[in-house]
């Protein structure tokens, strides 16, 4: 049956009813994701001008937005399936193509087709580890209870660590840095762990107490100046403690008790069931 046609009038009522249903509480995690989204994409043009420290500050933009969209949207309670899919299709831009693209041009491209091949299959990698998060994170919808960490390596910490050796050359000599041997082997590094059941840190569950949070504070407080003075270098230390929480985050997952072992996670790839 063919749709009744509207009236001008009819129309502008119908999306005047629309815009009011429209929120700030919906509107500002969306637009966080998008300004990350923006960022990433913005990193690949920067790494196309071989603007190399503006290219990494923009994923770490990138980072910072992927960051407060889901908390923006867990404290306004606008969460929603739509928010869950932009974020992904955001960091696919943000955390897979815009580092794949930026480490190609600074060092890969010195191995001629094999370097981006390489390039590839961290973009790969990454979409399928945000393809399976999205199947588990529908899978799971109501659940009540959560887990400590991640299952894989998240995109935005496999775009940190690829960053590194770009990182490393900022505040020292490019030497063993910039060869494409090294960074093909932390891709293969960063790959595995995205499509891998490792459990890796999530800072999101971190639950602070009294005397946590006045620590944290004094962390804050100390780490901020260097974050300014000597950000390259800050950021080198972080990710390399980041490395360095896995292996005990593997260890309490596997001897901790029931509560920290979360469902098997979904097949990356499976028949569907609608066939």
């Amino acid at each position: 049956m063919a749709h009744e046609r509207l009236t001008p009038r009819q129309w502008a009522s119908e999306r005047l009813e629309r815009l009011e249903d429209l929120s700030v509480s919906k509107i500002v995690p969306s637009a966080l994701t998008l300004l990350g989204l923006c960022s990433g994409a913005t990193s690949i043009v920067f790494a196309l001008h071989q603007d190399w420290k503006a290219a990494v500050t923009a994923i770490f933009c990138a980072m910072i937005f992927d960051m407060l969209d889901g908390r923006a949207a867990r404290l306004l309670g606008a969460d929603s399936r739509f928010g869950v899919q932009l974020d992904s299709l955001a960091d696919l831009i943000s955390f897979c193509l815009a580092p794949a693209i930026l480490i190609y041009t600074w060092s890969l491209s010195q191995m001629g087709p094999a370097g981006w091949i390489a390039a590839l299959i961290f973009c790969v990698c990454g979409a399928i580890r945000l393809a399976r998060f999205n199947v588990e994170t529908a899978r799971d919808e109501g659940a009540t209870q959560s887990y400590p960490y991640f299952v894989g390596l998240p995109t935005p910490a496999a775009a940190g660590i690829m960053l590194l050796p770009l990182l490393l050359s900022f505040e020292f000599t490019h030497g063993w840095v910039r060869n494409p041997l090294f960074c093909v082997a932390l891709i293969a590094f960063t790959s595995v762990l995205m499509v891998s059941r490792v459990p890796t840190p999530s800072l999101k569950f971190i639950r602070f107490n009294r005397d946590d949070r006045i620590a944290a504070v004094l962390l804050a407080g100390v780490l901020a100046p260097l974050a300014i003075y000597v950000p390259w270098a800050t950021l080198v230390v972080g990710l390399l403690i980041y490395l360095a929480t896995i292996p005990f985050v593997i260890h309490r997952s596997h001897h901790g008790d029931e509560a920290m072992h979360p469902p098997r996670p979904a097949p990356i790839f499976s028949k569907d069931p609608r066939d």
